[in-house]
């Protein structure tokens, strides 16, 4: 990726080359603004300076197709410094993030955790029994996963089987049930493209999650050419199997390596070739119904600890939980449905008595989790964060059809009016910007931002963001730049959507929220994000004020 200051070197010399064109003074005018961007030249000094400098970039001949929104605002003065289509529906891609965690944080707390439960119909007896199942009842916690316990999914699993023994629990005579019925709706976020679903960046979504609902497939060259490569499944389980259908072919041949797997089913498809003298590499594989891997990696550490389980692995679901039903024959492909298992776990909302809490585990606290959200652009966490928050808005009143997503953006949508944002200038419908369908404008996220700065979570909302050339999305941009340790902002990329929005303070010490959204933009010879980062790094040398 190129650095800001090689970005304006490029941006001016295109401009030069636009001499050529017949309306050569309008041209020269254009060239004559955009030298102010190049590497020698101080930064803007003044309000209008800086205005000039920005109108200038976005106005490049290059962008003629493509379209660009900005926004920028003094939190210190609230005096907007620059705006372009500021009011103009933008696709966000995970700009969206911001909206969710500030959710999130508004609506649960910065300390809420969530919490999941170890339930029964009784407790063990005095030789440590249990008898009949034990129900590992999930509320969306993500945190069980190995890159947050040095690289081991177990150590994450540790403290729900502490849980389990300090119960006094020694062994299960019947089933290991995983009850994610807490959330309701598709596995899927709403608009997901169909080929996002075998990507780690698109992993189900479930009310017991584990390991961020993928696990890695590392691949190396067979010991011959000729041989099938070398498989290795972290950890390793029989949950999911791989048919290996791939070659090792002749060194310094080119590596071309595909992983498919039917969206329904956990069977992975490996194929093509890697040459012999690859050092190989990992691939984060997706996976069906998280819920029955967290259990079985449960049932293997409980065993760890000398815990049996006489009964089988199963999971149960909002559907599975619903009354039963039976279908008439030939109502559907099956014939006849089998009646639906009755519920088998309570919550708060649930009528008190059936089971048995035994113990359990919590998340860390949401400032945490919102840092883990918005560092990596994690889109499962962000779209289970929403199912929360529409969840904890349910009632008896609510809709028996109603999705914990439904309700997620219903209450975004009463929490945005509350923020002073207008009415049809977010149009979300899920939570993480991996929806193509997801729609807002720079001036909603700016809004956004202003409100969170004066919120009581505004510095754990601000603190979860990413840090220019520090960390997270940012960390290898803007490096060697004023914006550098000082810029804090959402990243969101998607094919034919940029974005970069947050705070930043000038050289000057006013602090500013942004909101630069470029969509349709296609140049194989330049960089959107370089494009952005320039932007950005204007507005942190700048060293006049607003006002």
């Amino acid at each position: 990726m190129l650095d800001h200051c090689t970005t304006e070197k490029m941006v001016t010399w295109r401009t030069g080359c636009g001499l050529r064109a017949s309306r050569i003074g309008v041209w020269l005018g254009l060239l004559f603004a955009l030298a102010a961007l190049a590497q020698e030249a101080p930064p803007a000094a003044t309000l209008a300076e800086l205005q000039q400098r920005l109108g200038a970039l976005v106005n490049q001949p290059q962008f003629a197709a493509a379209l660009w929104g900005v926004k920028v605002v003094s939190l210190d003065t609230g005096q907007v410094l620059f705006e372009h289509n500021a009011k103009k529906l933008f696709s966000p891609a995970s700009n969206s993030k911001l909206y969710t965690v500030a959710l999130a944080l508004d609506r649960l707390g910065a300390d809420y955790r969530i919490r999941t439960s170890l339930n029964a119909r009784a407790k063990p007896n005095h030789r440590g029994t249990l008898k009949g199942d034990l129900i590992v009842y999930g509320r969306g916690d993500p945190s069980f996963n190995a890159r947050l316990h040095g690289g081991d999914v177990f150590q994450a699993l540790e403290p729900l089987v502490a849980a389990l023994t300090n119960a006094g629990v020694k062994r299960i005579t019947g089933d290991l049930v995983g009850d994610a019925s807490f959330l309701r709706g598709p596995e899927f976020g709403s608009g997901w493209d169909w080929d996002d679903l075998e990507a780690y960046y698109g992993a189900e979504i479930s009310a017991l999650t584990i390991n961020d609902n993928a696990l890695p497939v590392m691949v190396k060259p067979g010991e011959k050419v000729g041989d099938p490569c070398r498989l290795l499944l972290t950890p390793a389980t029989c949950y999911l199997t791989l048919s290996n259908r791939t070659e090792t072919v002749a060194k310094g041949s080119r590596r071309s390596i595909r992983f498919y797997r039917p969206i329904t089913g956990n069977l992975v498809y490996v194929s093509g070739t890697m040459p012999a003298d690859d050092p190989g590499y990992t691939e984060d594989v997706t996976l069906h119904n998280p819920a029955g891997l967290f259990i079985a990696l449960f049932q293997e550490a409980l065993a760890r600890h000398g815990v049996k389980v006489r009964g089988r692995l199963r999971t149960v679901d909002w559907l599975k939980r619903a009354p039963p039903r039976l279908v008439a024959a030939g109502d559907g492909p099956g014939g006849p449905e089998s009646p639906a298992a009755p519920p088998l776990a309570t919550d708060e909302r649930s009528p008190a008595g059936a089971l048995v809490e035994l113990g359990f585990v919590e998340s860390p606290p949401m400032r945490e989790l919102a840092r883990e959200v918005e560092k990596p652009s994690q889109n499962l966490y962000a779209d289970l964060l929403l199912a929360q928050v529409g969840e904890h808005t349910r009632t008896g009143q609510t809709r028996a059809d109603a999705t914990s997503e439904d309700l997620g953006i219903a209450e975004l949508n009463r929490f945005l009016n509350q923020a002073g944002v207008a009415k049809g200038d977010v149009l979300f419908e899920e939570g993480s910007g991996l929806s193509r369908n997801n729609l807002t404008t720079p001036a909603a996220t700016v809004a956004l931002l202003q409100y969170m700065s004066r919120h009581p979570c505004a510095a754990a909302y601000a603190e979860a963001l990413p840090i220019a050339g520090v960390d997270g999305t940012l960390r290898n941009r803007m490096k060697g730049t004023v914006a550098a340790n000082n810029l804090r902002g959402k990243t969101g990329t998607l094919r034919w959507a940029n974005s970069l929005s947050g705070y930043v303070t000038t050289a000057a010490g006013e602090r500013l929220a942004f909101s630069f959204m470029l969509n349709r933009y296609h140049n194989p010879g330049s960089s959107a994000r370089a494009d952005l980062d320039a932007l950005a790094v204007m507005l942190a040398g700048f060293t006049g004020r607003s006002g």
